[in-house]
């Protein structure tokens, strides 16, 4: 059964008719949609298909936290190193388990077996090298003096090299028990050993990633200088190439530092300040910020549990966390593969293909030769920590819960898909799942939907739907919500099996209200209207000028005389009602505005179908009084009338005052030199604010009310002007109210 384009297009557009132009859809139909969902028995290709996966037989479970080491015998016998009680496993030919010993120290880190089949085990925090016989006996092969022991791997020669730390040293031992120091790396830790195609031993460094080949005591080459702190494994290959794991872009700590007794217990704070570039346009007047990205948030955890030999100490969002280099025979580097998210583990080979292993629910992927990795497998433990591969599958063991897997040839017999949970951001009506898909004849494919309201999915979730399985009859019957999740039913039949390639949800989402957060009412002068006479340059109506000539030439006359001058007055005042609102949704907004005097039962509308947030009308459209101004937003202009959400604030009460004082001095009153007046000044609707004089045009003098405050809307002053010289003078006096309206008297002294 082969569901086609046309029938997913058909089952979008029947969704709900009336709303499909807000219908959204989610799809996932690429590697990076599907690499996020939980896979079991499932593959996932490159290029963003969903097959059954090879066949995932647990093969043993030694009941230990973690499986560190694996290393195979000649008679094709499986040796496990575990955490964190020491233990040593053995899996037979069979796929039969035992316990083989048990160590003194907590971790075996470190397994190898000769060529005649005798077993090392490295133990840690005490480092030393036991042999182990057939029987189980253990004696004590070589002790290094060092605190761990990570890395062991037998040269052709049969001697057995030793990576420990925490001083970094690389010891070679020979059959006898005797041993010597091969290598000083000055890093702390040799954390991985192989070697090469020609006998050349290898061995990788934290905590500077570097990657070694030794030729002689002594005697080393830097390969390469990583830019992640470990190397965690490499694999040399036959045409003289090598393969190099590395990990801890998100510093994670090896034990080394975590068993440390004389590590103090610290925290880990890194911070990088955000920056910004100003950039000030001159032309346009106001500055234009940049965005610039923002660094690093600053962050401080504290060290891992002394339980973890592997902890992440911290992690910084955007770094790499592990890579994958290939130096290539004549030491050239290339970078096959790195991660943000996933931390590697292990690499090996199968089927001519790398395989690589994460700690992202113990995933196992294959490498093309385009670099573009293939998962192929999830073990769904918390690690896969080592991979082997073997004539009967590749073997991955796993940390978190210690296991040991077999991944087949053949595929298994059916396996399930669980997508990541999606969040519509609002509760949603579900509409139809539709799917592209290859099921040959005899193969089944289906789907089953949940959904709910919290973040992950629990017990306050519905449950799994019914099976979805015809194209024709896809509608979820899931309870709306705000959140949402498929799982994918994936089952062959006689070599017949489905194929998965793209699955989209289409839903209607519960429109959201818009917020309207504040409303702002100023006043401002009024734009000047441009007048015939005016050109570009011309000065701003608010500055005048008077200009007085001396030619002798006189004005024109009339039969009327000398016509008067007459100085117009500045820009009429406007008052501006500018607001801020959004839309959850991100709907495009329509504003009316209305206002209401105090006192006023009725909203009286300013304007409608406005696009901006802001509106100004004429300050002397409203007569002098408290006003309130009520803005309501709408997002009818992206919905559809029934569904469009409104929402509103109203402004505090606002003074409208255009009125001026009135200003009414007494007659002057002189005594010799100095003159006398008293002042009344009122104003009908703010309260006044201060009230000055001037002399002949003179500087503004400022005068205090009477009772000692000019806070009323009607108050009393008294001028007392000293020195005042003979003949004819003339006062001004000026009284300003709250909304800076200023009321003129003059009087003339004499």
């Amino acid at each position: 059964m082969n569901s086609c384009a046309a029938g997913a297009l058909a089952a979008l557009l029947s969704v709900w008719p009336a709303a499909a132009s807000t219908t959204a859809v989610w799809e996932m139909s690429t590697f990076a949609d599907f690499q996020k969902g939980r896979f079991t028995g499932i593959s996932l290709s490159r290029d963003g298909r969903l097959t059954l996966a090879p066949k995932v037989n647990r093969l043993y479970s030694p009941d230990q936290p973690q499986i560190w080491a694996v290393a195979k015998a000649p008679d094709g016998s499986i040796y496990l190193g575990t955490g964190h009680r020491g233990r040593l496993y053995k899996i037979d030919a069979s796929g039969r388990g035992s316990l083989v010993w048990t160590a003194e120290q907590p971790e075996i880190f470190a397994v190898a077996v000769d060529h005649r089949g005798a077993v090392y085990a490295g133990t840690s925090p005490d480092g030393r090298v036991y042999r182990i016989d057939a029987a189980g006996n253990a004696t004590e092969f070589y002790n290094p003096q060092s605190k761990y022991i990570w890395a062991m791997t037998f040269a052709p020669d049969g001697a057995l090299f030793i990576g420990t730390g925490d001083q970094g040293k690389i010891y070679r031992v020979g059959p006898d028990g005797k041993g010597s120091v091969y290598y000083e790396s000055g890093q702390s830790h040799i954390t991985s050993l192989a070697v090469d195609s020609e006998g050349r031993l290898l061995a990788g460094s934290e905590p500077n990633g570097i990657l070694y080949r030794l030729t002689g005591p002594n005697k080393a080459f830097v390969l390469y200088d990583a830019n992640l702190p470990e190397i965690r494994s490499i694999l040399p290959t036959s045409d003289g190439s090598v393969y190099v794991a590395a990990l801890g872009g998100s510093t994670a700590r090896r034990p080394g530092v975590i068993y440390s007794a004389a590590s103090p217990s610290t925290s880990v704070t890194v911070t990088a300040p955000a920056t910004s570039v100003t950039v000030t346009d001159s032309q346009a007047g106001p500055e234009l910020k940049k965005p610039q990205p923002e660094g690093p948030k600053p962050l401080s955890v504290a060290p891992a549990p002394a339980v973890q030999p592997a902890s992440t100490v911290f992690d910084a969002t955007g770094v790499d966390k592990s890579a994958i280099y290939k130096i290539h025979a004549d030491n050239t580097v290339e970078t096959l593969w790195t991660s943000k998210e996933e931390n590697i583990y292990d690499i090996a080979t199968m089927h001519g293909r790398l395989i690589f292993s994460t700690d992202a629910q113990g995933r196992i992927y294959a490498l093309g030769a385009d670099r573009a990795p293939a998962l192929i497998a999830q073990t769904g433990e918390g690690e896969t920590t080592r991979l082997l591969s073997s004539s009967a599958g590749l073997i991955a063991a796993t940390g978190d819960i210690g296991r040991v897997y077999r991944l087949e040839q053949a595929p298994a017999a059916q396996g399930e898909y669980e997508s990541p949970v999606h969040d519509s951001n609002t509760v949603a009506r579900w509409g139809r799942l539709s799917w592209r898909a290859d099921v040959p004849a005899g193969a089944q494919l289906s789907f089953r939907t949940r959904s709910g309201n919290s973040v992950r999915p629990d017990n306050t979730w519905s449950d799994w739907s019914e099976p979805i399985s015809d194209p024709g009859n896809a509608l979820i019957k899931s309870p709306n919500a705000r959140y949402i999740q498929w799982r994918a039913e994936l089952r062959s039949k006689n070599g017949a099996t489905p194929a998965l390639d793209s699955v989209s949800i289409s839903y209607l989402p519960q429109n959201t209200p818009p917020v309207v957060r504040s409303v702002m009412v100023s006043t401002q002068a009024a734009p000047l209207q441009k007048t015939s006479a005016q050109t570009s340059g011309a000065p701003s109506a608010t500055a005048f000028s008077i200009t007085v000539t001396d030619t002798g030439e006189a004005a024109p006359q009339t039969s009327s005389g000398v016509p008067t001058q007459t100085i117009s007055r500045g820009p009429q005042q406007q008052t501006q009602i500018t607001w801020q609102a959004d839309d959850p949704d991100g709907d495009r907004l329509a504003y009316a505005v209305y206002f209401r005097g105090e006192g006023e039962r009725e909203w009286k509308l300013l304007r409608s179908n406005i696009f901006e947030n802001t509106l100004a009308i004429d300050a002397d459209a409203l007569a002098d009084g408290r006003y309130y101004f009520r803005v309501v937003a709408s997002d009818r202009p992206s919905n559809p009338l029934d569904t469009a959400r409104e929402a509103e604030m109203i402004s505090p009460p606002v003074l409208i005052d255009n009125t001026p004082p009135v200003v009414t001095p007494a007659a002057p009153r002189r005594n010799g030199a100095a003159v006398d007046i008293d002042v009344d000044a009122a104003d009908a609707a703010s309260p006044l604010r201060r009230c000055e004089y001037s002399v002949d045009a003179g500087p503004w003098v400022p005068i205090e009310a009477q009772d000692g405050v000019t806070d009323s809307q009607r108050e009393k002053f008294a001028i007392h002007i000293g020195n005042l010289g003979a003949g004819e003078h003339l006062v001004v006096i000026r009284a300003v109210d709250a909304a800076n309206n200023a009321g003129l008297a003059k009087v003339i002294v004499r």
